[in-house]
């Protein structure tokens, strides 16, 4: 087996797999906190790190016909979400190239640094 690569991310928020604390995502890139997963609440996200892609497959969603792959964590294999490859209905479009990550999947972590800034920043208000 070859060496496995893993992205860092940095800023104020960043978004780890549960089950293996590998970064997948920085709250810079989320689009949207309003979808559903299979798991309950759902991020869309502009882009994500250290995932593999699944088999494409049409998958029937809340919001219609849609073809998918679903997104594993690169370090542990955990399913994170799935990736919006083509989307059939016009309204819908907008979300070909994005990720949904499940929340459910998902620790939020703030580094040190922006947890001491956010602090000082609600004293002063």
């Amino acid at each position: 087996m070859g060496r496995l690569f893993i992205e860092s991310l940095s800023g104020p928020r960043i978004f780890k797999c549960k089950c293996c604390k590998v970064d997948s995502a920085s709250r810079d890139h989320i689009v949207s906190k309003e979808f559903q997963g299979r798991y309950g609440r759902a991020y869309l996200f502009r882009s994500v790190v250290n995932v593999c892609l699944g088999p494409t497959e049409e998958r029937l969603l809340v919001s219609g016909l849609h073809t998918v792959n679903d997104i594993y964590c690169s370090s542990c294999q955990q399913i994170l979400g799935w990736r919006y490859e083509k989307a059939y209905e016009e309204s819908q479009k907008y979300k070909e190239g994005m990720y949904i990550l499940e929340k459910e999947r998902m620790l939020k972590f703030a580094p040190i640094i922006h947890q001491i800034m956010d602090a000082i920043k609600s004293m002063c208000e």
